[in-house]
């Protein structure tokens, strides 16, 4: 099976490890995986099949195409959707679906689209979503007075992820719960939902992990202390091999989430990133030629995936199954 460049790889003894590896922490439904990192409904049958049937999602595509793969056992749209037409779209999904709302207009137009079950999503310390914990209560009352089901409160403490010291990671992040905790006194039900790859082993106080990243990894979370291995690569070809000293590779910006910097080459360093092209230098470079290949590690693996329609599952050299990213754009 021939990968036309540039390519996204997946190296399946790396993904093996990281599955098995989070499960050994977060077995079953402590995990539920964050879909929007890799936006595969064949890498998401891998983890269901691994014993994470319950998942979180971040658009109503994901809702939708999870649902279509029969992967709708407990989907967590963890955003606010106030679009009246994604909200009547989310309400025809015949799945198990539970929609995060962070206000009394979330909370009408969920319950006027046919959506039954929520969660109170509570700000923890993120400038981001979420209702301030001492009016998530409330909002449940409000939640409940329009017949929806409020399962628990969710917090994502974002903003812990990439605290390098692992004890002031673990003060913040019991920082950040104690927040999500009081809220939940107040809301009631079973689920308190918060978390990432970045906190999945520090945070024991929220009762599943919406993790994602840690599946196929990149540059940005590999500085942190996890035993996670990298397993996704951006393959390229050399187009261009310059006498001054630098090689051209043929995927750039249009092939890359960029937001958190350069790719990593591993054998050599990145120049800079143009639209479609790469270009490299270091000693390396000597042993490559015109339409040789070679392995980039992006920085952020959500957006650089959503680039992509196809990610080649390989073992070494040979490709091994072909996972459409069948969950991209909006």
């Amino acid at each position: 099976m021939a990968r036309p460049t540039p390519c996204l790889i997946v190296e399946r003894e790396a993904l093996d490890h990281n599955i098995a590896t989070i499960g050994a922490t977060l077995p079953g439904p402590r995990l539920r995986p964050h879909v929007k990192a890799f936006k595969s409904t064949a890498l998401a049958r891998r983890l269901a099949d691994a014993g994470h049937r319950n998942f979180t999602c971040a658009t109503v595509r994901e809702v939708e195409g999870m649902a279509a793969a029969g992967l709708g056992d407990d989907l967590l749209l963890a955003n606010e959707v106030l679009d009246h037409e994604q909200l009547a779209r989310l309400g025809a999904i015949e799945a198990n679906i539970t929609l995060a709302v962070d206000s009394e207009e979330g909370v009408r137009r969920a319950a006027a689209a046919g959506i039954s079950q929520v969660l109170i999503d509570v700000e923890v310390g993120l400038p981001r979503g979420g209702i301030a914990p001492d009016l998530a209560g409330r909002l449940a009352d409000q939640a409940r007075r329009h017949n929806l089901e409020v399962r628990g409160v969710m917090g994502y403490e974002g903003h812990l992820m990439m605290i390098h010291d692992r004890v002031e990671r673990i003060a913040r992040v019991e920082k950040a719960m104690s927040l999500l905790l009081r809220a939940a006194a107040d809301v009631g039900g079973d689920i308190v939902s918060a978390g990432g790859t970045g906190t999945y082993d520090v945070n024991t106080w929220a009762s599943e992990i919406q993790a994602g990243s840690f599946v196929v990894g990149d540059a940005h979370y590999a500085t942190l202390d996890h035993p996670f291995r990298q397993a996704l690569f951006l393959e390229v070809s050399i187009i261009s091999k310059s006498p001054k000293g630098w090689l051209v590779a043929n995927a750039g910006l249009k092939a890359l989430g960029m937001d958190h910097g350069d790719p990593i080459w591993p054998d050599g360093d990145v120049l800079f990133c143009s639209d479609e092209h790469t270009t490299l230098a270091g000693p390396a470079i000597d042993g490559f030629g015109l339409d040789d290949r070679l392995r980039l590690i992006p920085a952020h693996v959500d957006p650089t995936i959503a680039k992509h329609e196809t990610m080649w599952l390989v073992d070494g050299e040979e490709t091994i199954d072909e996972f459409p990213i069948d969950l991209r754009h909006w």
